[in-house]
Formats: structure tokens, sequence, C-alpha cells
């Protein structure tokens, strides 16, 4: 039984699991969003989301304690350059996930997580203008459109024909 068991081993050992969340929380830092498996997602989550929260105080302790989990310089500069100060006045739920679908080879449920305050993918495809619907009846658009006379923009049919048969005549004379 798994009783009061409230972490996702993700079927690793415990020295396994612990350097790969590390490597997981510096890319998502690196690149404010990663693609991997919803499980591993959830786990990252709860992983990474006090580690943001120490970085609202930049201060030497913090820095330490930032870095024993991430183990990466890079990670833990950005971390208190970029995001602790962009992140400051929010009181927590700094990822987001979005679920992507199954993947192809083993069927395993794929999400993206996400830094929220740097969603270029999820705001780009929210900033899209809302376009009205349009009737058949054409009341909106139809209406809105300036008004062409047909006579003026379309040649009479006898005109058609008279530069058809003045071309026909050009070609068997040539």
């Amino acid at each position: 039984m798994r009783h009061g068991k409230k972490l996702n081993p993700l079927g690793r050992k415990s020295a396994h699991r612990k350097a790969m969340m590390a490597n997981m929380a510096s890319s998502l830092i690196e690149h404010k969003h990663i693609n991997t498996t919803l499980a591993k997602a959830k786990a990252l989550r709860g992983y990474i989301e006090p580690i943001i929260t120490k970085a609202k105080d930049d201060s030497t302790h913090s820095r330490r304690t930032v870095f024993k989990y991430l183990q990466s310089k890079y990670a833990v500069t950005e971390l208190f350059r970029e995001i602790g100060p962009k992140i400051s006045d929010r009181p927590g739920g700094y990822t987001r996930i979005i679920k992507l679908g199954h993947r192809l080879g083993d069927a395993a449920e794929m999400a993206m997580i996400e830094l929220v305050d740097y969603n270029e993918i999820y705001e780009s495809g929210n900033s899209k203008k809302k376009t009205t619907r349009r009737s058949r009846r054409g009341s909106g658009a139809a209406t809105a459109a300036p008004k062409v006379d047909i006579a003026e923009t379309v040649e009479p049919i006898e005109e058609v024909k008279e530069k058809a048969e003045n071309k026909s005549e050009e070609n068997k004379s040539e």
C-alpha cells in the first residue's frame, strides 16, 4: 500500500530522480518552457515552485540554497536576475502545464510546462483579432462595401465579340 506517499518516484531511484529534476528545472529556467510527460511535469511543478519563491529574495543565503537544488550557475543567475524581479508580486502559481496529447512511440501523455510570465507561445495564439460572424444574407460586410455599377466595369458582349473577331483576322493574315 502507498499510504502517505506523496512523492511520485517516476520509476527511478532517488539519486536519479533528484538529478533529473535538477536538470529539468535548469532547462525550464533557461528556456522558459519544456515539453515532457505529464507525470514529470507535475513532479517538476512541485520541485520548482519553492525554488522560484526563494528567488524573490536576492540574498546570498537564498542563492546558495537554490544552487543546492539546481547545480547550475547559469540557471541560478538567470533565475535571480530575470525571473525573480518579474514574479516578485505574484503570490504563487509560477508555472502552467498544458497537455499536448499522446506521444506516438509509447502513447505517453505529453505536456508542456512553462513559466506563466514568459508565455509567448500561449499568448501568441490568443492575441489574434476576433472576427465577427457574417450571415449569409450579407447584412454586415456587403452593406459596408462601396457599391459599384456593373455596367461601368463590364464591357458589352458585342464589343468583346468584335475584338475577338479582329484578333482572329489579324492572326489569319500573318
